[in-house]
């Protein structure tokens, strides 16, 4: 009965550590540049493999990546747009969103969106933001 409950108190100690050791990343996307926009997304993609939980908020012309026909230029090398790139980090876990802003001036409904995509929250971002260990990044 000992081993057995101070097994599940070193399980659970452990992962709350695990948890506790993930950074955290928020990438704001704002650019109309596809260069810019697909770095910006290479990043994230490359951040993710590194054990960080990644958080994408695209904004202003960046939320058309949020769309479910969105297109794009290719990039070189791997001939990808950043909306395919986009689609590779929220596979691995990422989530985006598009801010608050995007969908009622842009014409576009929240049906228009990819799956996964959802508007953000302003309370809920500003909360994010504001974590002590969270690290913001913007295109």
């Amino acid at each position: 009965m000992k081993k057995t409950l101070l097994a599940l108190l070193f399980a659970s100690v452990s992962s709350y550590s695990l948890a506790a050791d993930t950074q955290h990343v928020t990438v704001t996307l704002t650019s109309a540049s596809t260069m810019s926009q697909g770095m910006a997304m290479v990043l994230a993609n490359q951040m993710q493999e590194q054990g960080a939980q990644v958080d994408i908020l695209l904004c202003d012309t960046a939320g058309d990546l949020a769309l479910k026909d969105a297109g794009g230029e290719l990039l070189k090398p791997n001939d990808v747009t950043p909306a395919q790139l986009l689609g590779a980090a929220m596979k691995k876990g990422a989530t985006a969103s598009v801010c608050a802003l995007y969908l009622p001036n842009t014409g576009h409904k929240t049906s228009d969106l990819r799956d996964g995509i959802k508007p953000a929250s302003p309370v809920e971002m500003g909360a994010n933001l504001l974590q002590p260990n969270r690290k913001v990044i913007g295109f």
